[in-house]
């Protein structure tokens, strides 16, 4: 069985159809407020096998399962995501703002840390973004405990292993 996060929406795949002129068109006409999207960053498509002493063993897959059904019960609909690029996270918080997300949850890994162009997409955009982590990065190494990404996001979830997203979901189905 494959996996089932990726750049899988219905608008990404029905939009890139479409010509190019038309792309736009489809986006801001598509108003998705039901819509969560749950962004993850470098190395987290090994979660279950990387340092599962510190992250847990659920892989991605195992936690878009457990975001699917919850938010099935919410009557949301989630859009998981992972890239161990940058510049993927920003275009895809951009397309939340542009397509009408309820909400963002990101976990960028260690980009947390290290980037001022997640703290600006964050911040240039107005859907909320709550900063989710498995671990506690304040009870981990010094460098861990600064984070550009908090510092624009609505509110940071952590140290619940992969019920922190499941946490996360639940705030977000509260804006």
């Amino acid at each position: 069985m494959g996996r089932r996060y990726g750049v899988s929406s219905k608008l990404a795949t029905a939009s890139a159809q479409l010509p190019a002129r038309n792309r736009q068109r489809a986006i801001e006409s598509h108003s998705v407020t039901d819509t969560i999207f749950v962004l993850n960053g470098p190395n987290l498509n090994l979660l279950g096998m990387r340092e599962p002493e510190i992250y847990g063993h659920d892989t991605l897959d195992d936690i878009a399962g457990m975001l699917e059904d919850r938010a099935r019960a919410l009557d949301l609909v989630v859009d998981v995501r992972q890239s161990n690029h940058e510049g993927h996270l920003i275009d895809w918080l951009h397309e939340a703002q542009a397509t009408g997300a309820k909400a963002v949850l990101l976990n960028s890994g260690a980009l947390t840390h290290t980037s001022l162009a997640l703290y600006d997409a964050i911040r240039s955009i107005t859907t909320p973004v709550i900063e989710v982590h498995i671990s506690n990065p304040a009870a981990r190494e010094a460098y861990r405990h600064h984070s550009y990404v908090g510092m624009a996001a609505r509110g940071t979830i952590a140290g619940f292993g992969a019920t922190s997203y499941l946490l996360a979901l639940e705030a977000a189905a509260r804006f």
